[in-house]
């Protein structure tokens, strides 16, 4: 969203550039931005302007304030308390010792983490209880209530979709009535792949069986039976790895 950026795409309000335009970015990519950066220098090409970069010249300007700087700052205002704001615990701890060598006492001195809280007073400034803080995930009208087992089935879904296999049984003696039905979702469309989905239906049919035979009548022992055999049968077949879902239901 930065303004360069909007310039890049044509998304900026007020500013157009093109071919009569010299741009110097003086500035490195922070790490992990390297492609990003690079996107907005193809685009500023694309529209024609000459664009200077950190490869090309030693043009780089620092947005951060020197040490001796930082000096100059603490003189002037001598602060009775120093907490070090911005950036990693390095940058912090960085900040935190130029402090002290500036006289200031260590426990007027704080480095502070996320979810840290800090009590301030007339006796003086103390570390109290963390607090629950960093990423919050929002999703629709949920806050908060997205957690690590739904992101990793969500993931899963995405890399190698999902296949349902709904089986109705005799509550007497387990006996198929109808089924195995398959619906597939994100993995394979089902017309084009017949012999595996009749291959999945004969092996589907075949655990629910033996487990009639076997006098097996537990859902949760055949869910697992027919999920584990399965799974296996469509990674030899496909080398994926989709969602199984089994669906058993008595008659």
């Amino acid at each position: 969203m930065s303004a360069l950026t909007r310039m890049a795409f044509s998304d900026h309000r007020q500013v157009v550039v093109g071919p009569e335009d010299y741009i110097i970015i003086s500035a490195n990519p922070i790490p992990g931005n390297e492609k990003t950066v690079g996107g907005v220098i193809n685009e500023l090409m694309k529209r024609g302007c000459t664009v200077v970069y950190e490869s090309m010249y030693d043009v780089h300007v620092s947005g951060h304030a020197c040490q001796e700087e930082l000096k100059m700052m603490l003189g002037i205002v001598q602060p009775k308390y120093f907490i070090p704001v911005h950036g990693e615990q390095k940058h912090l701890r960085r900040h935190a010792d130029l402090a002290l060598k500036m006289g200031m006492k260590s426990e007027d001195v704080m480095v502070m983490d996320i979810g840290d809280t800090l009590a301030v007073s007339k006796s003086g400034i103390r570390r109290t209880e963390k607090v629950q803080a960093g990423r919050v995930l929002v999703d629709g009208l949920g806050v908060g209530d997205v957690g690590s087992v739904v992101l990793r089935d969500r993931k899963h879904l995405a890399q190698d979709g999902l296949i349902v296999l709904v089986v109705t049984i005799q509550s007497e003696d387990g006996s198929i009535v109808s089924g195995p039905d398959i619906v597939s979702r994100g993995f394979v469309y089902v017309r084009e792949s017949e012999q595996l989905m009749d291959e999945i239906r004969r092996r589907t049919n075949q655990i629910v069986e033996d487990c009639a035979h076997g006098r097996i009548k537990e859902w949760g022992v055949i869910k697992n039976r027919v999920k584990e055999d399965i799974s296996r049968l469509i990674w030899e077949k496909t080398k994926r790895n989709p969602m199984i879902l089994p669906v058993i239901m008595e008659v």
